[in-house]
């Protein structure tokens, strides 16, 4: 591909790197959102992130933040993003907008409106009418105010990205689906660089190759391979024959492993997610990260600098040292290029398998020398040994010409991160960075070995040379050509609330009503009902006599089921088909299920019902099974990859025997007067192709090994891997009636909330431990002490779901001891959250408990309140 410059309203990007207003930049970037954050909390937020030394921050914009019912645009308060990105331009700070449409962040539905599924002909994330229309819709209230901050207007957007990692979808015509993004955001005024990020390293798959559209990269590595510089320089080389930078928009938050990122040629790193935040109220997602289902947590933290609360971890320090890294350097490193290390190097430590270096601008080249061991080591370049702290990746300087900063002299090497420089009155001072003794070698004199916390005079030379400790450097406001530095005061740790227990409160003696509709023949999806986020409870009564079983069949996200009065434990499958046991149960009985949406798909993955990417959410079809076959024999062999010939050999399903092992083998089976029934393939280990009646064939996945069959099927067809070591395959056929006549009385998270924040039902004292009957539930109001650093609040129990609220927001949702409960990833899923500007004047917590049935009773046992910071 021909070599291009890309130049958009002051922002260029070139195989050199970036400039911004004509000045190269190298970007350190946190992603920052405001959609997780209470306002009052924005600014304090992204000063931490300037303080952090970051220059830029990029910020995703969630459709379904906006639009929170079809047509309905909410851009106020905590969703008013203009004055987010305002305040973002005040701190100092560059601005990648991300609205989308999809941006996965492991927000409910990866920010797609959940009504879109309800539109069988619309198709998310293609290039199809009637989606690119919903997309205009946004982009028509999003782009604009995106339109206006950008840099040439004399605000902090220097890049839009359009979509999100979309390699990883099956979309089926890539270049048409970004060239109409694209189209549309040119129409709607957007002049700096678009960009498109693959997330596992498809650049044509991600961009479609559309012309205009910059591809990035998203890289994370196992942060202790060996082999990461090597993956990360053939992308730069890829994009530098294109005439193009390595955007490296997302990536892992530890910065030894972002020094070797920018060794590797990376002109932006915007490690994912250095500063974290707290999904509050009922947008959390569900993903594939678990055994494949997960929930995401309310803190939305994956270890980055700044934790869910605003905490600084040790990493806010490596931060800051980097970032004083690439200030020092300037434009020699921004400008820099790939190069090959031009001294041979040793090391008695684990480290890169292929060391990166950049050939600076101007002369000189940076090494990363990462030392990826537990322990201390040494290296040798060229002779010269030096130490090499454990799990740090120090930043080797080689033949740098000092004229620029006026002395006549090379810096041969320094063996750590130069944090400073400073010339005055013919002297020159370097100051670095370490915790363990430095080596500089200066035009070739005899190497000098500086220990930490040291100031000293090259002798024969005007220049001072000073190490600092990291925490010092991080804390650098002025070096002085004498070698003197000026270090800002340490934090403090300021006030700090005492830690407390809440053990008392006043149950409400009321409940919301919630909205009832007509009766339906089959359970609705929630979404149908006009529930985006919430829950609804299904009822209707069924004739279970000589039923042993129910089939429930696509039920999510929690299903709290009771039958004749009996709670059953609680149904937390993605939609996986559950066998419900009724011998207990005879005659007519009352069916009762509340169905709770915790967080639509941010993914797609067709394993489980519920991880499909525009999934809906609900009961499902809820059948009796009338009668159970085996259909485990006479099945009749076929496959133009296996040798069996015909009249078609009769085997059981999984019995052909082949050497050609790995290769597809069909199994048919005819199964005359059908009527409606479900095929269950019984230890199904790995997927399978399963046709019915000749059609086209569909996937079972062991994780659901269930096919609903329509009344009338005559023939089934399934297609599996022959493996002749693998666990057999055994085949039922229930034979199922469908349980209908469905009320549904729906409470949205609208109502919840409101119904949540009132004032004042009447309730009655109760003391903790509150017991609850599993299926039962209890709202309890708790008075919280003032706190000007807010709460962090653990409740303490089993076999109870809670949803909290204080200040007029949901802030989220915690499951207590339940052998039911999936995994949840992302923080700490055992906390709820108050913030400090939500608590300084104190505030009531109100909390719905629900009992759940399990091998213990429901109890909520304790409320325990931490400091937030």
């Amino acid at each position: 591909m021909s070599v291009q410059t890309i130049v958009r309203s002051g922002v260029e990007l070139d195989a050199r790197g970036i400039r911004i207003g004509g000045q190269p930049k190298l970007l350190l970037c946190a992603s920052l959102f405001y959609f997780r954050l209470p306002r009052e909390e924005w600014v304090a937020r992204l000063a931490q992130v300037r303080a952090s030394g970051y220059t830029c921050v990029d910020v995703y914009l969630p459709w379904n933040f906006h639009e929170t019912a079809p047509g309905e645009w909410s851009f106020e308060g905590r969703r008013d993003v203009a004055t987010f990105l305002d305040l973002a331009h005040a701190a100092g700070l560059y601005v990648i907008a991300r609205p989308g449409p999809y941006i996965c962040s492991e927000w409910d539905g990866g920010a797609l409106p959940a009504w879109l599924g309800l539109d069988p002909q619309l198709r998310v994330r293609q290039s199809e009418p009637r989606y690119l229309a919903q997309v205009r819709a946004w982009y028509d209230q999003v782009l604009p105010l995106i339109a206006e901050r950008q840099y040439a207007n004399g605000g902090p957007v220097i890049m839009v990205q359009l979509e999100n990692e979309l390699d990883f979808f099956d979309c089926a015509d890539r270049t048409g689906y970004i060239t109409a993004l694209r189209d549309q955001s040119v129409g709607y005024g957007i002049t700096v660089p678009m960009i498109a990020c693959a997330g596992q390293g498809d650049l044509t798959g991600a961009t479609g190759d559309v012309a205009g559209v910059v591809p990035a990269c998203n890289f994370y590595p196992d942060d202790d391979s060996p082999h990461i510089e090597g993956e990360v320089r053939r992308y730069a080389g890829l994009l530098a024959d294109r005439g193009l930078p390595l955007l490296v928009t997302e990536t892992n938050r530890r910065h030894r492993t972002l020094r070797r990122l920018l060794a590797s040629g990376a002109s932006l790193i915007a490690p994912y997610l250095q500063s974290s935040g707290w999904n509050f109220g009922y947008t959390p997602s569900s993903g594939n990260w678990g055994a494949p289902g997960n929930l995401m947590s309310h803190g939305y933290d994956f270890g980055g600098y700044v934790s869910s609360t605003g905490v600084e971890r040790p990493e806010f320090v490596e931060a800051q040292v980097l970032a004083r890294v690439i200030d020092a350097l300037g434009p020699r490193l921004a400008l820099a290029t790939s190069g090959v290390p031009r001294l041979d190097v040793t090391a008695d430590f684990p480290t890169s398998t292929s060391l990166a270096a950049l050939d600076l601008d101007g002369g000189g080249q940076l090494l990363a020398l990462p030392n990826l061991g537990t322990e201390s080591g040494t290296a040798t370049l060229d002779g010269v040994t030096i130490d090499v702290p454990d799990d740090a990746c120090p930043l080797v300087l080689l033949d740098v010409p000092l004229q620029q900063w006026g002395a006549d002299l090379t810096l041969s090497m320094a063996s750590a991160d130069l944090v400073a420089v400073a010339t005055e009155g013919g002297r020159l001072a370097l100051a670095f960075s370490s915790t363990v003794p430095v080596t500089v070698v200066l035009d070739g004199l005899p190497p000098l070995v500086i220990p930490v916390g040291t100031v000293i005079e090259v002798p024969g030379t005007a220049v001072t040379l000073v190490v600092l400790p990291p925490a010092d450097a991080a804390r650098l406001t002025a070096l002085h050509a004498d070698g003197v530095t000026d270090l800002a005061p340490a934090q403090g740790v300021g006030h700090r609330t005492t830690a407390t227990d809440v053990l008392s409160g006043q149950r409400r003696s009321g409940a919301p009503a919630g909205s009832a509709g007509p009766v339906h023949e089959l359970p609705p999806t929630l979404e149908a009902l006009g529930v985006y986020r919430g829950r609804g409870t299904y009822t209707t009564t069924a004739d279970l006599t000589g039923v042993d079983e129910l089939l429930i069949v696509g039920a999510a996200d929690m299903v709290d089921l009771s039958i004749a009065g009996q709670a059953r434990p609680t149904i937390a499958g993605f939609g996986a088909t559950e066998r419900i046991d009724v011998r207990d149960v005879s005659g007519t009985a009352d069916v009762r299920a509340t169905v709770e949406i915790w967080g639509h798909a941010n993914f797609d993955d067709d394993r489980l019902p519920a991880l499909r990417l525009g999934g809906l959410r609900g009961l499902g079809t809820v059948w009796t099974v009338e009668a159970v076959r085996d259909l485990s024999a006479l099945w009749t062999v076929s496959g133009d990859e296996q040798w069996a010939g015909q009249p078609a050999p009769t085997r059981t399903l999984g019995g052909w025997s082949s050497t050609r092992v790995g290769l597809p083998t069909t199994y048919t089976r005819v199964i005359p007067g059908v009527g409606d029934s479900a095929l269950h393939l019984v230890g199904l280990a790995e997927p399978a192709r399963v046709a019915v009646d000749g059609g086209e064939a569909v996937t079972v996945h062991p994780e659901n090994p269930w096919l609903l069959l329509p009344a009338g099927t005559d023939r089934v067809s399934v297609t599996m891997p022959h493996n002749p070591s693998g666990p057999g395959v055994q085949a039922e056929l229930l034979a199922l009636r469908p349980v209908t006549g469905w009320s549904c009385t729906v409470e949205d998270d609208a109502a919840l909330t409101e119904y949540a924040t009132a004032a004042g039902s009447t309730g009655t004292p109760v003391e903790l431990p509150l017991a609850l009957a599993a299926g039962a539930e209890a709202w309890l109001d708790v008075d919280l002490p003032p706190s000007t650093v807010g709460w962090v609040i653990r409740l303490e129990g089993e076999q109870v779901r809670a949803t909290g609220w204080a200040a007029g927001e949901c802030v989220g949702r915690v499951w207590l001891d339940d052998p039911q409960r999936p995994r949840f990833s992302g923080g700490d899923a055992e906390i709820l959250w108050v913030p400090g500007a939500w608590a300084a004047a104190g505030t009531r917590l109100t909390l719905l408990l629900r009992g759940t049935a399990g091998p213990v009773a429901p109890a909520l046992r304790a409320i325990h309140l931490e400091p937030s910071l």
